[in-house]
């Protein structure tokens, strides 16, 4: 006969848990797996973070081989951010592909569009690049709408943090 004490997880009235961090990793995926959403717009959600992912690899190499210099040199920045959001731009096309970081992914990513549309819209108006308001404008609605889509998730991933 096995007794409450075989079971280091079970909490009974004489013992407490025993939380290891397996344990709290175990946890933290329930959590995610939990928050969900639905098959239907799990998959559109699927569809557009795999479509989001492949257009932001594009953007993020271009930026990183400096195929955009003229673009940050009009902002006055340098290169040195060209390759800061090519970095960002490319660790968050792999976080849109990996299944508990997708919200948060999403949601940096939706951050970064709102700067480089503000950008845009202010600093580079009057250049080339000024027109591109609107594709960093659409881009930033898209990576919103995944973020706020995946929204259970990064809730259930907060939590699973903050144990």
């Amino acid at each position: 006969m096995k007794h409450a004490r075989d079971y280091p997880m079970k909490q009974t009235r004489n013992e407490t848990a025993v939380i290891t961090t397996t344990g709290r990793v175990t946890a933290a995926r329930l959590a995610i797996r939990a928050a969900r959403p639905r098959r239907l717009t799990s998959t559109l959600l699927w569809a557009a973070q795999i479509l989001m992912a492949a257009g932001f690899v594009v953007a993020a190499l271009a930026k990183l081989t400096g195929g955009q210099e003229q673009e940050f040199a009009d902002i006055g920045a340098g290169q040195w951010l060209g390759y800061f959001v090519g970095t960002a731009e490319l660790a968050g096309a792999i976080g849109l592909l990996t299944p508990w970081l997708a919200g948060l992914a999403a949601a940096g990513l939706a951050a970064n569009m709102a700067g480089a549309t503000i950008i845009n819209a202010t600093v580079l108006h009057n250049t080339e690049f000024g027109s591109n308001v609107w594709l960093t404008l659409m881009l930033c609605a898209v990576t919103g709408l995944i973020a706020y889509g995946r929204r259970r998730q990064i809730k259930g991933l907060w939590a699973a943090i903050h144990r």
